[in-house]
């Protein structure tokens, strides 16, 4: 479909621009988006865009309240001249929002926002949902916690915390295994219905996350040996942090994190009805604008208005390939038969030089991090599958090539 642009006055950003979104008729552009009838129906095509920007309208959830004093992004006089390549071919960020299921793109670089974009007739107070970006707001308040003395060692085994898991699989893994992935427990993650995570949602939907975690009973490898996704060790994490600090997921990511990050909006955790637990592998919506607050404090090493929100010396930990075994480093760990990703704690980190690291999420969401330049690019998305690629459109290649566009750009 033919992108139609225009300029004009503009609060936000001296030039808007307004890009018809790929297949916006068949995800449901003519009944306003709307939100799916149950959670068990979000990723239909009508549904994804208003399910996606509505999470917790369609499921129960908690709130995270903003911060008393948001910390205030500044806007560009001028939206950047965002340029990229990809597949020999020179594109902009308006080419990209055409070519992609993209709901938002925002670029910031030390508070200021260079460009933001949104499709699908979004706009920047809708709350957006997370998915796997989540699990890096575990690690983060597994950092909190070793920072405040609620938790003694990231060498201290799970049941240390949980008695319930003494003598499961879980139960007997280190912190720092759960962190890395790599509890060495037999799981396919693959979001086929009938997988391994598939099989653990419907457990802890009934019975509570501990129940399915206990469910999780073969070892494949030796913990703290082979990376192997699976979002039910971050549920395990979220069990020994609330264990360790009496209080649940959502109270302490909005006491710990999210009001000392500067959040301007109200966030919202997913929770189970069978033992209330927040989703903590998944279940987080925010606005776009907040996103890039998290990304912005993570880029500027944990600082926030000349406050140390996160310990730097964890963020280290957490984020930088050198840091980490072989076998979790870019060029060296193998995911899905590539070695381009390496991973850290809950989050990937990126081949070169320089460190740079990215969120991601299922169906196209992220997060890229460069402390180096103290930049970060949102992407939230509603892609055809869990990789984003089914359509063909290849959402996870040209977004890494709008990433490298942005650093060679931006980049110092």
């Amino acid at each position: 479909m033919k992108a139609l642009r225009y300029c004009a006055t503009c609060a936000l950003l001296a030039c808007s621009v307004a890009i018809a979104s790929p297949d916006e008729d068949r995800l449901g552009k003519a009944q306003g988006y709307p939100l799916a009838p149950s959670a068990a129906r979000i990723h239909e095509a009508q549904y994804i865009v208003g399910a996606f920007s509505g999470m917790d309208r369609i499921s129960p959830s908690c709130e995270l309240a903003p911060a008393d004093q948001p910390v205030q992004l500044k806007i560009a006089d001028k939206e950047a001249d965002v340029r990229y390549r990809f597949r020999n071919h020179d594109y902009t960020l308006a080419d990209y929002m055409e070519h992609q299921r993209a709901t938002a793109v925002l670029i910031v670089q030390d508070g200021v926002i260079l460009a933001e974009h949104y499709g699908y007739d979004r706009t920047r107070d809708m709350r957006m949902l997370s998915n796997s970006m989540a699990k890096t707001l575990v690690a983060l308040s597994i950092g909190k916690a070793l920072e405040d003395g609620s938790l003694r060692s990231l060498d201290d085994r799970v049941d240390q915390y949980v008695p319930e898991l003494a003598g499961t699989l879980y139960g007997g893994t280190r912190i720092v295994d759960l962190l890395r992935m790599a509890s060495g427990a037999k799981y396919v993650e693959d979001y086929t219905p009938t997988d391994d995570r598939a099989r653990f949602l419907k457990t802890a939907a009934k019975q509570g996350v501990l129940a399915a975690a206990a469910q999780v009973n073969e070892r494949a490898d030796a913990p703290g040996t082979r990376f192997n996704y699976a979002g039910a060790q971050t549920e395990v994490l979220a069990l020994v942090l609330q264990a360790a600090t009496h209080r649940s997921l959502c109270e302490f990511v909005d006491d710990k994190l999210w009001k000392p990050m500067g959040a301007e909006a109200k966030a919202t955790y997913l929770v189970r009805q069978s033992d209330g637990s927040a989703f903590a592998q998944g279940g987080f919506n925010a606005t776009a604008r907040d996103y890039a607050r998290l990304g912005s404090m993570l880029a500027n090493d944990g600082v926030v208005q000349g406050r140390q929100v996160v310990p730097r010396e964890f963020l280290l930990d957490m984020t930088d390939a050198a840091r980490q075994p072989d076998a979790f480093r870019p060029g060296q760990m193998t995911y899905h038969g590539g070695r381009y990703y390496g991973y850290g704690f809950q989050v990937w980190l990126l081949p070169g030089e320089a460190r740079r690291f990215v969120l991601l999420g299922i169906h196209g969401q992220a997060i890229y991090v460069d402390p180096q330049s103290r930049l970060t690019m949102v992407h939230l998305a509603v892609g055809q599958d869990a990789a984003g690629d089914a359509s063909g459109a290849h959402l996870g290649a040209e977004r890494e090539a709008l990433w490298r566009g942005v650093v060679e750009r931006f980049g110092r």
